[in-house]
């Protein structure tokens, strides 16, 4: 949940596709440098209060990646949002609409990339169709070296590791190594250690992965269709290829010994570790009884809900906040693009893993330093960042 603040956004607007009738928003909270940034996600039953909470989160994730000594500024926090089902036939033509009348947003100072709903390829197509150069334009006059910086990210976008590209890959390496960072603090072994996972699309696939080859067990794994589960542990690679474009497992890749369980059943896993990677609000104060994990690893935006989190927190179970945990592709992007980092797959998830271990690790000091909640403890670093950012780059609100 985004920090409180004083007044409202920079921006914000509702836009409505004269075609269909469908509605989506933009949201930019706080320009650095004149840019913003911040992912689309397109999903039936998106509000202007959901987009408004994201734009806000964007901010304090650019804010936490701040380094003074680093080529990547960060920039300010910025959300899109559509209210439609994806799977629509009409889903593609709302979303090039979209994107037309977002033009000049895009082109000046929203910088934009997939979300819930959409994937980067996706996006590309319709952000050309839509008559723009690219989803990211706002930032190339910020660029030192425009063309050189577009062949880095492009070439990046390129490489693939296992079958999964690295853009993928990047998110749920920083979910991982933000949940290895909290067992090594508490001590606990990774060998044994059982994990839940809500949705193998982009972020929570790249996230099983990365976890079981840590060697800790994905017992339960959850999509549109039902939750699938074994005790001793899923076939995390074998579930990745069966897998659709919207993360969907094809259930005749499972083996003997799985199980098909009701879409809630990931919840009330016998896991150590949880990880909603899906939709926002899925924890609340209606099915947080259920959870017996000892952390929830927000690898999804907002999944838990405040009035959640504070039972949750006094059963003594742990939220490590999305603003963290899932910001190294928001980061990764700029990494890239600014030269922090080349286009290679070892070299981002070495950075991507150095990155959020120190981040995790200095949230979680904090919040036992102040006696709060990890998410108050990442609110409060941001909140110190903000003003440094500005008194060095203005002020632009």
């Amino acid at each position: 949940m985004p920090a409180p603040r004083t007044g409202g956004p920079l921006l914000s607007l509702t836009w409505s596709d004269h075609v269909t009738g469908r509605v989506g928003y933009l949201v930019v909270d706080r320009l650095v440098r004149g840019v913003s940034s911040g992912g689309l996600r397109m999903r039936e039953g998106c509000t202007l209060d959901e987009v408004t909470g994201l734009a806000r989160g964007m901010t304090m994730k650019e804010a936490l990646h701040y380094d003074p000594g680093a080529r990547y500024v960060p920039l300010g926090g910025a959300k899109g949002g559509i209210d439609c089902d994806p799977r629509s036939p009409d889903a593609y033509g709302v979303l090039v609409r979209y994107l037309r009348a977002m033009r000049p947003y895009i082109e000046r100072f929203w910088t934009t990339g997939e979300d819930l709903g959409l994937t980067q390829d996706l996006v590309d197509r319709a952000v050309a169709e839509a008559g723009l150069e690219s989803s990211v334009q706002a930032v190339h006059p910020l660029l030192d070296d425009g063309p050189a910086a577009r062949r880095r990210l492009a070439d990046a976008f390129a490489v693939r590791v296992d079958g999964i590209g690295l853009d993928e890959l990047v998110g749920g390496c920083g979910v991982a190594e933000a949940a290895l960072t909290a067992l090594d603090r508490a001590g606990v072994p990774y060998a044994g250690t059982r994990v839940a996972v809500q949705g193998l699309g982009t972020m929570g696939g790249a996230t099983a992965r990365f976890l079981a080859r840590a060697g800790l067990a994905v017992t339960a794994v959850a999509d549109v269709s039902g939750t699938v589960a074994h005790p001793a542990g899923l076939d995390v690679e074998a579930l990745l290829a069966a897998r659709d474009g919207y993360g969907t497992v094809d259930r005749a890749a499972l083996r003997p010994g799985d199980r098909e369980l009701p879409g809630d059943a990931w919840l009330a896993a016998e896991v150590e570790v949880l990880v909603p990677a899906a939709v926002s609000y899925a924890i609340d104060t209606t099915n947080q009884h259920l959870i017996t994990a000892r952390w929830i690893v927000e690898a999804a935006n907002m999944p838990v809900t405040a009035a959640a989190e504070e039972l949750l927190a006094a059963r003594g179970i742990t939220v490590l906040p999305d603003v963290v945990v899932n910001s190294g592709t928001n980061a990764w992007w700029w990494w890239t693009l600014f030269g922090d980092i080349g286009p290679d797959a070892e070299g981002a998830l070495r950075h991507t893993r150095r990155s959020l271990r120190a981040l995790v690790e200095l949230m979680l000091t904090r919040a036992e330093r102040d006696g709060t909640t990890p998410r108050a403890a990442a609110h409060a670093i941001a909140a110190e960042r903000l003003p440094v950012i500005a008194e060095r780059y203005g002020w632009y609100r």
